[in-house]
């Protein structure tokens, strides 16, 4: 294993009170954090049930587990906690869901659940459902600034935050009859529940003997405050981040997190890791001149060993497919001269939108190419109604998947309704599904509306009991057909065309269990085996599609780029409006738009390129557009320009055609 430097060695060591690890990119954060946890365990003395990390992605999470597990022998490393934030929130509600008021076995909403509840609210309300996203997105601000309904309403300035108030104020009512929770509140009602019950604050703050944090910068203000209370006045922790790479503040995040530090615990000491184990010295030099134009309160240089390495190439295309064109050109020609594999290629963009013609352009040339952000199979809606369609014939009591097919198709059974179902189900201790035929909901609901509800407990019950008495999987086929799934698709899509791919979905869906089933050596798999089979497979393929570094270019965003590296990155668009964002420039935040560029460049690791268009078609017109103002901000010396120069037409048009030749050549050998 490799040696730890003087600064991180110090890092590691250091137990005697607060310690910030201000890490640059690429400083080797994980292996301080790792091999920390293994000193705390085997040097120190504190247990590994007491000790807890946190980051922000389940896939960072799972790396660390897995190298803290290299370092720890046997049974040292029993107990230990490593998670994601939402994931610990997650854990103490479900420890102390009785004090919260919910039953056991609450639902999570995601965005789709979350925006489909706001919607029928404010069409309820508001007879529209316009603004629906900003409103949505105004309640998880409040809900990340620990702000409740009540707060809201009486902070309300204006009639759109009156609106979205009240809206904030229905819908917290209605997942709380749901049994549900949203993905905000995994956060909120832990800091809450530590906030009113000193003697669970203490239970936990007793579990927590040291607590460490990573990508610090991306905490927000609820966040913060679930650190602080976990820490109390024991100030054992180690946070590591760094103020360059804070690029979320749209989530929340407050990278004055890191000075609010300094505030709260005077004792802080502070460690730089300043060594980058990735970058070449021109890379690393282009990024700190850049990041110099942000304020700071740390000052920090990154270097390296790696080398001064090639200038940075800067290159100006006539147009967007211009553009495109000579990127999938350089990579294949890079490709083909050196046979690197094409997963050594990174192409970055701002915006998702930029992914579209450089796609198309990858296909024609036939370079292989993966898109990172794209929907997964599972994440589909259709295949997310039809999986909520088997969880709950498995399981009547997965109230999360009853609420989500209830009115798929339409069944005329709105958030009132369900709401006042749900707070009869919690009142009877039993599952809205179970409730939904009980002679007592008459007395909360109209006949109307029980008649609905018992209507459709009855279809699922039949459809349940053709499952057990013969073939399943003709018994699912023929729910699809009996809520007639493909019309609701028709419904709902811009296009037949999309609905018939999203049908198409749903079929292969059924083949997979069938097949599932098949697959069984034993023969003996129940239909409720196969099912249960195929929510792990979703699970696990939504963790092996962030994981997979399968061959060829990897497209991602910016932000989708963090934490990542590659031996040669191409950050295409690099315009005004573009990078810097038009919204940036008009909001004045430009600082975080550089920290974005920032991110880009020190993803790489030997060359790295930049491209702008003078030209792009906007809205059916063609624009001129201006180089971005970071690439002015970056040293001269260490760029090299290319299109600056109007070579005529025919010229330019033998020099690419002989590039082609040589390409071809190349092929051939």
């Amino acid at each position: 294993m490799s040696r730890l430097n003087p600064r991180q060695q110090e890092a590691v060591n250091y137990v005697g009170g607060p310690l910030l690890v201000l890490a640059g990119a690429g400083s080797g954060k994980t292996s301080v954090i790792t091999r920390k946890i293994a000193h705390l365990v085997q040097q120190c003395g504190i247990r590994a049930q007491h000790i807890v990390a946190m980051t922000f992605t389940n896939k960072a999470a799972r790396e660390m587990k897995e190298r803290v597990g290299t370092l720890l022998k046997g049974a040292e490393g029993r107990g230990l906690t490593v998670s994601t934030f939402h994931n610990l929130g997650l854990n103490i509600i479900r420890k102390e869901h009785s004090r919260l008021g919910f039953k056991p076995g609450f639902s999570i909403f995601d965005e789709t659940d979350v925006k489909a509840l706001m919607t029928d609210i404010m069409q309820k309300e508001y007879a529209g459902d316009d603004g629906v996203d900003e409103i949505k997105n105004m309640i998880g601000a409040w809900k990340n600034d620990l702000i409740l309904p009540p707060q809201a309403l009486e902070n309300a300035r204006n009639p759109k935050e009156q609106t979205a108030a009240i809206v904030y104020l229905h819908y917290q009512r209605t997942l709380r009859a749901y049994n549900a929770v949203d993905f905000d509140d995994l956060i909120l009602l832990p800091v809450k529940l530590f906030q009113e019950h000193a003697d669970i604050l203490e239970k936990w703050q007793n579990k927590v003997r040291y607590l460490l944090v990573d990508e610090y910068q991306d905490t927000n203000a609820s966040q913060y405050l679930l650190v602080k209370m976990l820490v109390g006045q024991r100030n054992q922790f180690t946070v590591v981040g760094d103020d360059d790479q804070s690029i979320y503040a749209w989530r929340g995040a407050r990278p004055e997190n890191l000075m609010l530090l300094k505030e709260d615990y005077p004792s802080l000491k502070v460690v730089m890791l300043e060594q980058n184990y990735r970058s070449t010295s021109r890379i690393l030099k282009c990024a700190n001149v850049l990041i110099a134009n942000n304020p700071h309160a740390f000052e920090k240089q990154l270097w390296s060993e790696m080398g001064h390495g090639d200038e940075i190439r800067v290159i100006r295309c006539r147009n967007e497919d211009a553009e495109c064109e000579r990127v999938a050109m350089e990579i294949l020609s890079l490709h083909l001269r050196t046979d690197r594999p094409y997963s050594d290629f990174a192409i970055l963009y701002r915006g998702n939108y930029q992914a579209k013609l450089m796609e198309l352009k990858l296909q024609h040339h036939q370079i292989p190419y993966r898109l990172s952000g794209g929907t997964s199979f599972f994440g589909r809606q259709e295949v997310k109604d039809l999986m909520a369609y088997f969880r709950l014939l498995v399981n009547p009591d997965d109230d999360n998947a009853f609420l989500r097919v209830i009115n798929v198709p339409r069944r005329e059974i709105g958030s009132t309704t369900l709401e006042k179902l749900g707070n009869y189900a919690t009142e009877r201790k039993t599952s809205m599904y179970n409730a939904a035929d009980e002679m007592g909901l008459g007395e909360h609901l109209d006949s109307r509306f029980t008649e609905r509800l018992q209507r459709f407990k009855r279809w699922m019950d039949g459809v349940r009991q053709q499952c057990a008495q013969n073939d399943p999987i003709a018994a699912l086929r023929s729910m699809v057909m009996d809520i007639d799934y493909e019309n609701w698709l028709r419904q709902n899509a811009s296009s037949d065309k999309v609905a018939e791919a999203r049908m198409g979905n749903v079929w292969f869906l059924i083949e997979a269990l069938k097949n599932t089933l098949e697959r069984d050596e034993d023969g003996d798999m129940t239909i409720e085996e196969a099912i249960g089979k195929l929510v792990l497979r979703d699970m696990l393929e939504r963790q092996q599609e962030e994981e997979d570094g399968a061959e060829g270019v990897q497209m991602l965003t910016l932000h989708a780029s963090k934490g990542l590296e590659f031996p040669y990155v191409f950050i295409i668009g690099m315009e005004e409006e573009i990078l810097p964002h038009r919204s940036s420039i008009e909001a004045d935040t430009i600082e975080e738009e550089r920290r974005l560029a920032y991110v880009g460049i020190t993803r790489a690791r030997q060359t790295l390129a930049f491209t702008f268009a003078a030209k792009r078609k906007q809205y059916g017109e063609i624009i001129d557009c201006a180089p971005s103002r970071f690439l002015d901000e970056l040293p001269a010396e260490d760029l090299q320009w290319e299109g600056l120069e109007d070579t005529p037409v025919e010229v330019k048009a033998v020099r690419g055609n002989a590039a082609l030749a040589d390409i071809r050549a190349m092929m051939k050998k």
